[in-house]
């Protein structure tokens, strides 16, 4: 293994954490990790009140950077998304000079209330969770990240109950530890429709 350990930044919004039984564990766990920096936006910046100059301070110092979040509405909550308004500058994170983030890796972390069928052409949601996360995949070409398939959890409210979070948390916790010590395959990681279920082919021993 190399000496050098890539630094991660996990940025965790949650609107509603008292009814959280994924994110919340999920939150905790991540915190836990060495090489891991793990921000929850909403107890950060309760007033949406961003310290633009911090934020951006913080992509500076990572190398990887990670969103987690539930998705609602096919969509980021609410601080993340102002956020990236806020955060991703012009000549910050994009246009001539907005060089800050070239290089860097980014991918998100999301739990969503439906079945995976569901999140198909012919689901009841017509198009598959990487298709619905296009905009931050465009996102991360335009600032010059390499863009990873996400992590996924469906059919999230059920997910306790029937015993299958804490394996989610274990699995997770393998993603956190391949990125800091540069063991994930990133080529193939970009390709996949989702990360679960390829860790044993994308985590090289």
């Amino acid at each position: 293994m190399a000496d050098a350990t890539n630094k991660i930044l996990v940025l965790y919004a949650h609107p509603s954490q008292e009814r959280s039984e994924i994110n919340k564990p999920l939150f905790r766990a991540t915190q836990q990790q060495e090489n891991v920096t793990a921000i929850d936006l909403y107890a950060e910046y309760p007033t949406f009140r961003i310290n633009i100059d911090k934020e951006q301070q913080q992509l500076r110092d990572h190398d990887v950077i990670i969103f987690m979040f539930p998705l609602y509405w096919y969509s980021t909550p609410a601080i993340l998304k102002e956020w990236q308004d806020l955060v991703l500058e012009y000549d910050f994170a994009y246009g001539a000079n907005g060089n800050a983030l070239e290089g860097k890796t980014f991918m998100c972390a999301i739990s969503a209330g439906g079945s995976e069928t569901a999140y198909q052409a012919d689901g009841y949601n017509h198009f598959t969770l990487r298709e619905l996360l296009q905009p931050l995949e465009q996102t991360a070409r335009l600032t010059g990240m390499t863009y990873l398939a996400p992590f996924a959890l469906f059919c999230a409210r059920s997910a306790f109950e029937e015993n299958r979070l804490q394996s989610h948390i274990e699995d997770w916790q393998r993603i956190l530890l391949a990125l800091s010590n540069g063991t994930l395959d990133i080529a193939q990681a970009t390709t996949l429709p989702k990360l679960n279920g390829n860790l044993n082919t994308l985590i090289k021993d």
